[in-house]
């Protein structure tokens, strides 16, 4: 490694990787180096005229101003107060505390814990016969007045992808204020909330008594709604109206892994999703154009789309890749029934899943009268829990344990 302006003291010992125009910062003998791109640290100085504390921001003066030509003329260690000292070519001088430093070092592990701890907690992907062990329960009342309790549900969401609140009251509001607690409610074309039971016209499939196939909600929206809340009023005596629910981010994983080339179609290939019709006198016709299962830059799983009401029969691809999908979506479909779990929900129980990630539905069930079933549903909004998940990790103290 090539080295130069190299100090020590008090066994902090800093340096630079010149090849890399990395610093490099030791905190002992045997530990590791800590790395930080020069460019980085010349971007990211935190002296008043180029960082807000405020805001937790650089100051707008820089935007117009970004120099990758700025090089690094000075580097020391201040024992004193315990920051590394940067002396530029521009001539502007920086200070980094150890502590600032230590958060974003650039190792590998650092970066997997931060993605991990404060972007967004690791996913457990599961099949059909392990939902006994990944199925948590939580009293609604200890959501709305204990945080642990919101912190722990909101965690175990995001995890497994799949949570049930016991215990609400047969209310109106139970959804919305649950929701509060965490931020606010996704409004779209249906409303705030809406209820789901049989009707005569139905806008939505989901109104009707038939069995409801394996699906994700609203597919149709390129921001589609991410979390559903679905909180039972009334249930069926009949022996219908069971829950199914299989994560879809496991499937695909066995797609991947058995079948590669019907994951590649079914990654690949974009599929017309649509929602035509109205709700209480609005109008609407909506498209999103995305394939079934997505993937993010390093192919890791971010949403799953699956809704044959909202499947458009306009299919904008080449004719020569109808047949391939549909023989990939069947086998996607086959293996989602395959590994779906089975629960009846009962009043007070309200069922939040991953609407990005599960795909559910429901048996049919008899609707009379005599014997009526009555969901009340929601949204929330990913953004919004995982940021109110992070709030309640630092108020809490979890950060630091």
């Amino acid at each position: 490694m090539l080295t130069n302006n190299s100090s020590s003291t008090s066994c902090v010992q800093v340096s630079r990787d010149l090849q890399q125009q990395l610093v490099l910062l030791r905190l002992s003998l045997d530990s590791p180096a800590l790395q930080f791109p020069e460019i980085w640290l010349r971007d990211n100085c935190q002296c008043n005229v180029c960082y807000m504390q405020q805001t937790r921001s650089r100051l707008p003066h820089g935007w117009n101003y970004l120099d990758p030509t700025v090089r690094l003329l000075q580097l020391s260690w201040c024992t004193e107060r315990k920051s590394l000292q940067i002396v530029w070519s521009d001539g502007h001088k920086s200070s980094y505390a150890l502590s600032w430093l230590k958060e974003r070092d650039f190792s590998h592990a650092n970066r997997a814990r931060y993605l991990r701890d404060s972007y967004r907690p690791e996913q457990r992907l599961w099949c059909g016969k392990e939902f006994q062990l990944i199925q948590r329960e939580f009293l609604y009342d200890d959501l709305l007045h204990n945080d642990e309790t919101l912190l722990h549900w909101l965690h175990h969401l995001a995890v497994y992808g799949l949570a049930l609140v016991r215990q609400a009251p047969l209310e109106a509001n139970v959804l919305r204020d649950l929701c509060n607690r965490v931020g606010f409610m996704r409004s779209t074309t249906y409303g705030d909330e809406w209820s789901v039971k049989a009707q005569p016209g139905a806008s939505n499939y989901a109104y009707l008594a038939e069995p409801l196939p394996l699906h994700t909600d609203m597919p149709y929206f390129e921001y589609k709604p991410s979390i559903t809340l679905l909180h039972t009023l009334q249930q069926s005596d009949s022996p219908g109206g069971w829950n199914l629910l299989s994560d879809a981010f496991y499937v695909a994983e066995l797609l991947r892994q058995r079948y590669p080339g019907a994951f590649k179609v079914l990654s690949e290939t974009p599929v017309d999703w649509a929602d035509i019709g109205s709700e209480k006198h609005l109008k609407f016709h909506n498209i999103w154009r995305a394939p079934v299962i997505n993937l993010d830059a390093n192919g890791r799983y971010v949403r799953i789309n699956h809704s044959i009401p909202q499947r458009d029969s306009h299919f904008s691809v080449p004719a020569e890749q109808v047949r391939p999908w549909y023989e990939a979506m069947a086998l996607f479909i086959r293996l989602a029934n395959e590994q779906a779990c089975t629960f009846k929900t009962t009043p007070g129980d309200v069922l939040t899943f991953d609407n990005v990630r599960m795909v559910h539905g429901r048996t049919g069930y008899d609707d009379t009268d005599q014997n009526v079933r009555h969901i009340v549903g929601a949204f929330l909004d990913w953004d919004i829990a995982y940021s109110r998940w992070r709030v309640l990790k630092t108020d809490l103290g979890h950060y630091n344990k």
